[in-house]
């Protein structure tokens, strides 16, 4: 029986550490500033990226490339791996259908091999919960099918609770419209936004202060736990260049629920490009997703 790896993109944030223990094979996705693309193997420190939008450049993003996929995914199945591939919200990007179509093409190569692409309808540390979470099955002995299996029953329930502090680059993403934006920003207004189980966006409020905005997170959080949660599960802490927030938000999750697991990484600047600096977010095992 073909022996299988687990694959996923640069949105779902999964550190360094885990990506070399796990010996994951990352899809790009790409972003720019002016006519430089960044992504693969040109990349931009996060705290360089935010800082340049503080500054009032604007950057864009770009889904991944379907050649560079190939040629990743070829390489594998010429190991004689099959593949299980997570990927950012069909949602949100193009990504997910560019996956699919190369994995078709590859199939009627690779008669004997198998690739799954599984819609996490989810963002950033969530598809790495999720990641995480199949690389220990298959430790433990899942096979292909049942590893597939588990995951997708699994997403459902990888809750994701975020705030942004300066609302314009949602509205330039067309997330909120412009006099919402200009309110808010006068009134100091932090939304609250949350992914839904068809892997949207949806708007949630919003209270008045940053502080205050990272104790609803909490707030949020808790509201949206099961009672029989596995609390040794990993939970994700995301951050647009504010790492002292992100640090006092992971006090608040150790203090305020069992678990303990915190990993803490960088919102990519492909995500980042949407979100802006200052985003804070919260992932983890909860109720499932409501729409």
């Amino acid at each position: 029986m073909r022996d299988y790896c687990i694959t996923t993109d640069s949105n779902s944030d999964l550190p360094r550490e885990y990506i070399d223990r796990l010996n994951t094979t990352i899809i790009p996705q790409y972003y720019s500033f002016g006519d430089t693309v960044y992504g693969d193997e040109l990349n931009m420190p996060p705290a360089e990226f935010y800082e340049r939008m503080k500054k009032g450049e604007l950057p864009g993003s770009q889904a991944n490339n379907p050649a560079v996929i190939e040629e990743k995914f070829r390489a594998l199945l010429e190991k004689g791996l099959d593949i299980i591939h997570i990927a950012f919200s069909s949602a949100l990007s193009g990504s997910y259908n560019n996956v699919c179509m190369v994995a078709r093409e590859l199939l009627e190569q690779y008669t004997d091999a198998r690739i799954t692409v599984i819609d996490s309808l989810n963002v950033s540390l969530g598809e790495s919960i999720m990641v995480l979470h199949a690389n220990a099955l298959k430790d433990k002995g899942a096979s292909y099918g049942e590893t597939v299996d588990a995951i997708e029953a699994f997403k459902a329930h990888i809750n994701v609770q975020f705030t942004v502090d300066d609302l314009f680059h949602l509205q330039r993403g067309g997330r909120v419209n412009k006099t919402t934006a200009l309110i808010g920003s006068a009134l100091n207004l932090k939304p609250f936004l949350y992914v839904s189980d068809t892997g949207t966006l949806v708007s949630a409020g919003t209270v008045r202060g940053r502080k205050k905005s990272i104790h609803t997170l909490i707030e949020r959080m808790k509201a949206t736990l099961e009672e029989q949660t596995d609390y040794s599960l990993p939970v994700g802490i995301v951050h647009g260049n504010c790492p002292d927030d992100a640090r006092m938000l992971a006090e608040l999750v150790k203090e305020q629920t069992g678990f303990t697991n915190i990993i803490i990484n960088d919102i990519s600047p492909s995500i980042g490009v949407h979100a802006g600096p200052g985003a804070l977010a919260v992932l983890y095992y909860g109720k499932p997703r409501k729409a």
